[in-house]
């Protein structure tokens, strides 16, 4: 299994209008060859617009980077080179050629695009009950706690804190921890 924190988003340049097909080619791509484990979520970004069409009003879904593809992924010599090669992919964006391996989106670029689509970046869940952790914002920013439920499909992590002498329980997101290393 390969480690998932690796996995960066990347920016590639397809043929204009064939967005939706590499998003389609790439992700059954990395399905028969087995890359499900380097090659994740395929976005096109996409907003809706009110276009009148033969004097009626009308809600199309437009392009908001018409000729670019977002792919999360495992940068590694075959997941770079399978998606390289799919079908109507130009290049990575940022790649300086001769097989150069690209620059990733940096974390505040990917979400702010994701949340324009409604979604989010899904953090590396690799927590367990019972495990130290700091608390990196909200009421209990700062404080170091222990594990005491994951609920993965809310996406939440409970902690429980002491304050004031009693434990207390914070409900918390996964992206509100960090792993505890002694020196927080």
């Amino acid at each position: 299994m390969v480690e998932t924190s690796k996995k960066k988003w990347y920016v590639l340049h397809t043929y204009a209008g064939y967005e939706d097909k590499v998003k389609s080619d790439l992700l059954s791509r990395a399905q028969s060859m087995g890359m499900q484990d380097f090659i994740f979520r395929v976005v096109t970004p996409e907003e809706s617009k009110v276009e009148t069409v033969r004097g009626k009003k009308q809600e199309v879904e437009e392009k908001i980077f018409p000729g670019y593809v977002l792919v999360e992924m495992v940068m590694t010599d075959e997941s770079w080179f399978i998606v390289r090669n799919t079908p109507n992919v130009t290049g990575f964006v940022g790649s300086h050629g001769g097989g150069s391996k690209p620059s990733p989106l940096l974390d505040e670029e990917i979400d702010r695009i994701l949340k324009s689509q409604g979604e989010k970046r899904k953090p590396d869940l690799d927590f367990e009950i019972g495990e130290t952790v700091t608390i990196t914002e909200g009421a209990f920013d700062g404080m170091v706690g222990k594990i005491t439920d994951i609920q993965e499909d809310k996406e939440k992590i409970f902690v429980s804190v002491d304050m004031f002498g009693r434990e207390t329980t914070a409900e918390l997101e996964y992206d509100q921890v960090k792993k505890f290393d002694g020196n927080n």
